[in-house]
């Protein structure tokens, strides 16, 4: 009976001294984590202070205290890497990061992290549709990047850039209606103007295409329209040339007359000019004609011909 009872003794004597041991290794990987998170290595500092958690944890009573302190870091410590990843643009790697500290925290209790990871996933979520929306505007491949915009905007309606960028997709894909309806957002978000000027432009261009293929009563009204939403010079031009090839000489001169006063020092002014003279001309206002071609009298391209005109009407 002594044998056994001495057996036993040092049966305990000997787990005391087991649990001891591990004890003071499962202080020390703490101890570890908490340096080389100090120093800025967040990978493997989570890493020990996991290994460490798990020490404690087959310490039992003893080791509470220390399981305790390492599930108050390692939920925060995985969401700081995910943060990282958010900040360097991996966005797939900073959400399942931050999949991984809720998992933590739900696990372990951290109501703090839980109400910050609710904040941050949208923020996350948002730069990274923005982020690829970006890509595929820079592609060009508008399609794509208009999907994209939608998305930011349906997680952030307040977001202007977004807005914006919507316009210009639409625009540049040729779906100017399309581009009407996502104006309202642009404008309610401050880049009115900027999306007002996107759509005018894209209503120019399409006026410009127009007049190529000979439909210069559309020029007209794609022009007239453009100018609804930006005040572009080009866009009387545009219905000048288109109305002069239709015959309405008052129209072409009252648009050409507005791009002189909205772009005086454009290259084409004199050509212009000498063209309103000659309109005026044409339909009988001698007084008209002789103002225009007195303008351009000295210009070295047509002066001449304007001075012959001015001889031949003073006669």
């Amino acid at each position: 009976m002594k044998k056994i009872i001495l057996a036993l003794a040092a049966a305990i004597l000997s787990a005391g001294l087991m649990s001891a041991q591990d004890m003071a290794t499962a202080t020390e990987t703490y101890n570890n984590g908490a340096e080389l998170l100090s120093l800025g290595d967040k990978a493997a500092a989570l890493a020990s202070f996991q290994e460490a958690l798990k020490m404690g944890q087959a310490c039992g009573e003893e080791g509470a205290e220390l399981v305790a302190n390492c599930k108050k870091v390692i939920p925060g410590i995985i969401l700081s890497i995910g943060k990282e990843f958010y900040n360097k643009k991996s966005f797939d790697e900073a959400l399942a990061k931050v999949d991984e500290a809720k998992a933590a925290a739900e696990a372990y209790g951290d109501q703090e992290i839980l109400d910050e990871i609710v904040e941050l996933v949208p923020q996350i979520n948002g730069a990274k549709n923005m982020f690829e929306a970006n890509n595929a505007f820079k592609a060009k491949d508008f399609a794509a990047a208009a999907a994209a915009y939608r998305k930011v905007l349906d997680g952030d309606p307040a977001n202007g850039n977004a807005a914006l960028r919507l316009v210009q997709c639409l625009s540049n894909s040729g779906d100017i209606d399309g581009a009407k309806e996502a104006l309202a957002l642009a404008e309610a978000n401050g880049q009115g103007e900027n999306a007002n000027s996107v759509i005018g432009k894209a209503l120019l261009k399409k006026a410009q295409a127009t007049l190529k293929a000979g439909k210069n009563a559309e020029v007209i009204a794609l022009a007239e329209e453009s100018l609804q939403y930006d005040d572009n010079a080009s866009a009387y031009y545009l219905a000048g040339s288109a109305a002069s090839k239709l015959g309405k000489d008052a129209d072409a001169i009252e648009y050409y007359e507005k791009f002189l006063a909205a772009d005086p020092d454009n290259k084409n002014a004199a050509a212009i000019t000498f063209t309103i003279a000659a309109l005026y001309q044409k339909s009988g206002n001698k007084a008209k004609a002789l103002e225009n071609y007195k303008k351009i009298s000295s210009d070295a391209k047509f002066g001449a011909q304007a001075q012959q005109q001015i001889a031949a009407l003073n006669k």
